[in-house]
């Protein structure tokens, strides 16, 4: 389980940027997992400011996008994992932009939207600009759902 925001202004996204397992920097949302108990609309938050620097005010759910897949780790065993991922829409009331310390993420930056589809990115950053653009009414974009089952 996890919070994602989705903060735009002025033509450009909030991104934060983390290395892949092979150790490639990738651009990724702003977010992570959820605490033990915490509520999603806490984690957002939370997570926004420990990535960016950034206080944000949550200005709505754009939507949930759940994916299941199954790994293999090496030659070993398979691993059966769900993702069930919360997107808000966040604007920003506080805070400077800053990198993280520590973290998961090693950079936080304003990206053009316009570039967005040239950037080395994980495939969340589509999924939740997708319903910050479309905004469905169901909160999920139903091909992505059919292609996660």
């Amino acid at each position: 389980m996890a919070a994602y925001a989705v903060c735009v202004r002025d033509g450009q996204i909030l991104l934060a940027r983390s290395p892949a397992a092979d150790g490639t920097p990738e651009w990724v949302m702003p977010g992570g997992g959820m605490e033990h108990g915490e509520d999603p609309y806490d984690t957002v938050r939370r997570e926004v400011e420990e990535e960016t620097g950034y206080l944000i005010e949550v200005t709505g759910l754009l939507g949930v996008d759940s994916s299941h897949r199954v790994f293999r780790e090496g030659i070993g065993r398979a691993v059966d994992h769900h993702a069930v991922r919360f997107v808000y829409e966040g604007r920003i009331i506080g805070g400077e932009l800053r990198n993280e310390v520590n973290g998961s993420t090693d950079l936080a930056a304003w990206q053009d939207l316009d570039a967005v589809p040239g950037l080395v990115r994980v495939g969340m950053v589509d999924i939740a600009l997708r319903l910050w653009r479309e905004r469905p009414v169901t909160g999920r974009l139903a091909d992505v759902m059919e292609d996660a089952e």
